[in-house]
């Protein structure tokens, strides 16, 4: 049987600096020109200043590349985190932009405290207990809410302030009133998105947007007071330094300042750890990510950001698939793009100041229908009509409340279902599993009961020690229920296991699936309670 060869390893630390820094410094040139419109876009989208994203992206890559657990991931902003940023800004500040801005900023530093003390105390697996569904509704939820507020933008339009709600109702409002200019600009932009990667060129789209944008900007004359004032363009401050931002806790003791502190921490934290763990399945060196410190790291980095001005940030997922596509081979690479972003916020300061708003908030309703297309739509509803169920049940239960609430309503509704196929109340939380050694070479792994997404976190646990190169069997046929969670990580860890070497497989037949997808919930015998 052919074995997958790996190449070579890079070297880590200053070795892997000296070995790898050509296609770094190449790859860290070519995120870097991802990042600054995305930092810009998610920023001003969050309610910040527009240069506090670049001050997180700077410190995600000359700060947090040199501690972190992981080896190709990009430290920055990330569009999932606008709604509960945006969300902390306007209740803390109530109508105070400023205001609620430094509000925002305390309740960084806090949530930054408990991600550090997540990842010291190695609870970095506790994301695993967010069933797939739930996570994917909650990111569809986000690129909704991405859309909905942004299309203003697009439109030149600033809506009226209120609920989620009244921004979608303004939306017909801000059609017949739209700004035919910035409109063109915009629109010209998702075009741009659309077509430019048929082209084949490495040159990121978003630069050829950001481009395009900056030249209508200045043929149309945006930047002159008389037409437009500041709001169509980027402002930032002419000193860099003048960018920082401190914050402010006299709302410590409110409930809404706890709010957003468990909104932000959970948020982010849960992100960063999926997006890591997405991240190693693209390594080509087939490496793993240490997801503790990853977490303190990012939960450091947070530290640092909240008390500059900064937006919190996580491991972020498609600046990261870039780096892995441009040829990045360690960590050197997001410390080069961090330090390329904070060369070019200093010395050229007036380009940035002459992005419109309107190419950002282009790049951000792409982003957002990306996390929210009919296709994603589609592939929940293949793994199973319970998948699309409680999928929907979060996006409704997060736009019709907020973020914690809806993902909260996914979690219960899944353990309902999981009650009502017949799982023991003693089971629900507690998994049963055996590991035996049949031979020198081969361990069975023997699962009693069901396995769900809320009580598998001991079984991957144990799995996690388990020595390299050897034959490791599941056996399910004593098991009940096993969910898609479940599945989906099996079926994770033994693509992740066999490039290392070794070979799993999989014994005893289904007498359920929910769907013909590969890795759907399935009921492996019939319920025997008495």
């Amino acid at each position: 049987m052919n074995k997958t060869i790996l190449p070579a390893m890079p070297q880590t630390g200053l070795a892997g600096l000296k070995e790898s820094w050509r296609s770094d410094l190449q790859s860290g040139f070519l995120v870097f020109l991802i990042a600054l419109p995305l930092c810009l876009g998610i920023s001003v989208a969050s309610g910040f200043p527009p240069s506090a994203g670049i001050i997180t992206a700077i410190i995600g890559g000359v700060f947090v590349s040199r501690i972190s657990g992981s080896h190709l991931t990009i430290n920055g902003p990330a569009a999932g985190l606008i709604v509960v940023v945006l969300a902390a800004v306007q209740t803390l500040g109530e109508g105070d932009a400023l205001a609620g801005y430094r509000f925002t900023l305390a309740a960084i530093v806090a949530a930054s405290i408990f991600q550090v003390l997540m990842g010291v105390f190695k609870m970095g697996r506790l994301s695993s207990f967010f069933p797939t569904s739930v996570v994917h509704g909650m990111l569809a939820a986000i690129g909704i809410i991405i859309i909905a507020t942004q299309i203003h933008v697009m439109l030149g339009v600033t809506p009226a302030a209120g609920s989620l709600f009244s921004v979608i109702t303004q939306i017909p409002h801000s059609l017949l009133n739209m700004n035919t200019e910035i409109v063109l600009i915009s629109f010209l932009g998702l075009l741009i998105l659309i077509i430019w990667p048929l082209t084949g060129s490495r040159i990121p789209a978003p630069v050829i947007v950001v481009l395009v944008g900056i030249a209508f900007a200045w043929h149309f004359d945006l930047q002159k007071p008389q037409i437009s004032g500041s709001n169509y363009l980027v402002a930032i401050p002419d000193n860099f330094l003048a960018g920082f931002y401190f914050p402010d806790f006299s709302k410590i003791a409110t409930v809404a300042f706890w709010e957003a502190v468990l909104s932000i921490c959970l948020v982010g934290s849960l992100e960063s750890l999926l997006s890591a763990t997405a991240v190693d399945k693209l390594d080509p060196y087939k490496r793993s990510s240490d997801l503790d410190r990853d977490l303190t790291a990012v939960g450091l980095g947070n530290l640092v950001a909240g008390l500059i001005g900064g937006l919190p940030m996580i491991a972020e997922i498609v600046r990261s698939s870039a780096n892995i596509n441009n040829g990045a081979k360690t960590a050197w690479a997001n410390f080069f793009h961090g330090l390329i972003l904070l060369l070019f916020a200093v010395l050229f300061t007036g380009l940035i100041q002459s992005i419109p708003l309107a190419s950002l908030a282009a790049l951000l309703v792409y982003t957002g229908y990306r996390l929210a297309s009919p296709e994603t739509f589609a592939r929940v509803m293949e793994v199973g009509k319970e998948q699309l169920f409680l999928f929907v049940v979060t996006i409704i239960g997060i736009l019709a409340t907020d973020l914690l609430i809806g993902v909260a309503l996914g979690i219960i509704v899944k353990l309902a279902i999981n009650l009502a196929r017949g799982v023991w109340l003693s089971n629900l939380f507690k998994i049963h599993f055996t590991i035996r050694q049949a031979d020198d070479d081969t361990l069975i792994i023997k699962l009693l009961g069901s396995a769900l997404f809320s009580n598998f976190l001991p079984l991957k646990k144990e799995l996690a020690k388990l020595a390299k190169g050897k034959t490791i069997i599941f056996d399910f046929s004593d098991g009940y229920l096993i969910d898609h969670t479940v599945m989906e990580f099996i079926h994770d860890y033994k693509q992740n296991y066999e490039a290392q070497g070794g070979k799993c497989r999989k014994i005893g037949k289904a007498l359920e699936t929910f769907s013909d997808h590969a890795l759907a919930a399935r009921l492996m015998t019939a319920d025997d309670r008495k």
